[in-house]
């Protein structure tokens, strides 16, 4: 497949994926998020104490602002990204009720004029995902940009549905995969070159991982502010 074939087949996916997760209605949007906030909240204790990094919601992605306003109220510091030029590098400014925003590309809202945070973990929305953990964004590249020219590379916990999944995103040498990839169904963690899948919860009831923080600390002890 030639670059400007790949391109076109991302595109087409992209917007295969977007219109197929817009078609949720809300009380579905809103049982996945309860779900997804569960598994995170069991699977990543030590956000509560981490400098964390999430996205503002569109086009019917996972919310993750209530989830954060909780880790807030339990000591973590959060962030949003902010787009400083094309083809660079995004930076992190620190976000709570009460910063003000302004408008960005795609009109996501970004902080204005708060500190800069270096993340401890992002929480980072997925229009698709593969068995290998890598993500199919929107096709600008900056989070793969980010994440190459960090100097302390954050943990990268993508956030999708399962009607998200794909046999491949065909990856290629500037794709990063994530970390982890946590679903409605529960937490995946990356072994290797492949996603492993870490538990199905019984009906209703969210995951229950048999010790899920020692996943993170198997990566990098003190990714999480712990220690």
């Amino acid at each position: 497949m030639t670059a400007d074939e790949l391109k076109a087949w991302r595109k087409a996916e992209r917007q295969r994926l977007i219109a197929a997760r817009e078609t949720l209605d809300a009380a579905t949007l809103e049982r996945f998020r309860e779900r997804i906030d569960a598994h995170i909240g069991l699977a990543f204790p030590g956000l509560a104490t981490a400098k964390l990094a999430f996205c503002w919601p569109i086009k019917g992605e996972y919310d993750a602002r209530h989830l954060v306003r909780t880790l807030r109220e339990l000591g973590a510091l959060t962030a949003l990204p902010v787009v400083v030029a094309p083809r660079t590098p995004l930076i992190f400014r620190e976000w709570h009720p009460g910063v003000e925003l302004a408008v960005g590309p795609l009109d996501i809202p970004y902080p204005a004029n708060s500190p800069e945070v270096v993340p401890d973990a992002v929480l980072l929305p997925m229009n698709g995902w593969d068995a290998a953990g890598y993500r199919l964004g929107y096709g600008a590249g900056f989070f793969d940009r980010t994440l190459s020219k960090s100097p302390k590379k954050p943990a990268v916990i993508g956030i999708s549905y399962e009607m998200a999944k794909m046999d491949t995103i065909r990856p290629q040498s500037w794709d990063i995969p994530v970390d982890w990839v946590v679903t409605e169904r529960g937490v995946y963690r990356r072994d290797g070159d492949k996603l492993a899948f870490l538990g199905e919860p019984p009906a209703g009831e969210p995951s229950k991982l048999a010790s899920p923080v020692c996943y993170a600390d198997e990566i990098a002890p003190g990714y999480f502010g712990k220690g």
